[in-house]
């Protein structure tokens, strides 16, 4: 017994740290983007329809990144793929005052999105290495943490906005990074069990690289469960650039919108630890039905409500559903993985969430552009209501 206790605290030590780097880590991607990113993007003279696919540069970096990054942690240690990680995180908000066209705003997404894309998977694939019991209810608990950074920014985002000028946003945004690159030099992880790398010669490295890719694709429960998740993210992206849109429009000023999203964010972070723990005793694939439906109906409320108090309560309902789908789909992908491949298959979760992450504004932007926001904003809730239903009816013949 006394060993157990002495183990514990070198256990939850790298954990608590590893909250707090990530916490910092989303609080400045999420102040990057939101409010600010489009307004920023039509400061710059670029038509609304076309808004979504400037803003979802740096998620489609995540479709190409996230399952390499996520094999490349299993092969070669957690640490160094986090550390390249924070580099970015650090580096690419300064680029944004540079920016004096929509080309150039494109590469910097892109370059900033590489960090989100690498530190997603690689950090839930440190929590599955650490935690064989209660997988569900730690993951959330990082989650949670994470959330703390993503539901201060959007008001902390908001009020640093003057008129036309977001250089205050990107200089805050800039300082978190620059703290949370400190924080991942020292994050105490050692080797990680994952690490199968026998001889230091590349070609052995990027062999196991393509058997774990191999692996991760096979597998029918992974992939309908990262397509669960790939549409809640279609639903937020979605959300995240044109419900600001729509408000602006509607007379409300950005420091009106931005609470809306802590509010959505708040709820998502509370409720999580909730949501991992009933993850773990009632299972995955219930929690991840009800988020995906309770998403569609504040997608749905979000198309027709007009007062501040209902769209309060809707994105909060958002953010509910939100809770309950990311926590069981995380915790679901690592039970179906083996142990050798816990940051492959977070990986591609990972990347086919953010296809549906990119999706979100580009679909909407079209269909904003061809049918106004109510009509957008329901089709975006029937998606979700759809994959509920494909979902549960794949896994129960599973």
């Amino acid at each position: 017994m006394a060993r157990r206790r002495m183990a514990l605290p070198e256990r939850r030590s790298p954990f608590i740290l590893l909250c707090v780097l990530g916490g910092l880590a989303i609080f400045s991607t999420t102040m990057s983007k939101n409010p600010a990113l489009p307004l920023f993007i039509r400061s710059l003279g670029v038509p609304e329809g076309t808004v979504g696919f400037i803003a979802a540069a740096s998620t489609i970096v995540g479709i190409a990144v996230s399952l390499p990054a996520g094999i490349l942690s299993d092969l070669y240690g957690r640490k160094r793929v986090l550390l390249a990680s924070a580099v970015v995180f650090a580096s690419a908000p300064f680029l944004y005052l540079l920016v004096h066209s929509p080309w150039q705003l494109v590469l910097v997404r892109i370059y900033h999105g590489l960090a989100t894309a690498v530190l997603g998977p690689v950090a839930l694939a440190v929590v599955a290495d650490t935690f064989e019991t209660k997988r569900g209810e730690t993951m959330a608990w990082y989650s949670s943490a994470t959330m703390v950074g993503r539901f201060v920014a959007p008001t902390i985002g908001g009020l640093l906005i003057v008129g036309q000028d977001f250089r205050w946003v990107y200089l805050g945004c800039g300082l978190a990074g620059v703290l949370t690159l400190l924080l991942a030099i020292r994050l105490p992880l050692t080797r990680q069990s994952t690490i199968r790398v026998a001889t230091p010669v590349l070609r052995h490295g990027w062999q196991q690289l393509r058997e774990e890719a191999s692996y991760v694709v096979r597998q029918r429960g992974i992939l309908t469960t990262s397509v669960a998740q790939a549409a809640q993210y279609f639903g937020f992206g979605f959300l995240e650039v044109y419900l600001p849109l729509r408000l602006v429009t509607a007379g409300l000023e950005p420091w009106q919108i931005g609470p809306l999203f802590t509010v959505l964010v708040l709820v998502a972070a509370l409720s999580k630890p909730v949501m991992g723990r009933l993850a773990d005793r009632w299972g995955r694939v219930a929690l991840i039905v009800s988020g995906l439906i309770s998403g569609a109906a504040a997608l749905a409320l979000l198309s027709m409500v007009q007062s501040y108090a209902l769209l309060t309560l809707s994105t909060g309902l958002f953010g509910l559903g939100m809770a309950a789908v990311t926590v069981s789909t995380a915790a679901f992908v690592s039970d179906l993985a083996h142990r050798d491949a816990y940051g492959a298959a977070l990986g591609i979760l990972s990347s086919i969430m953010d296809v549906g992450h990119s999706a979100g504004p580009m679909v909407g932007g079209l269909l904003v552009g061809a049918f106004g926001y109510a009509p957008a904003f329901g089709s975006a809730a029937a998606i979700l209501i759809v994959t509920a239903i494909v979902f549960l009816i794949v896994v129960r013949q599973r």
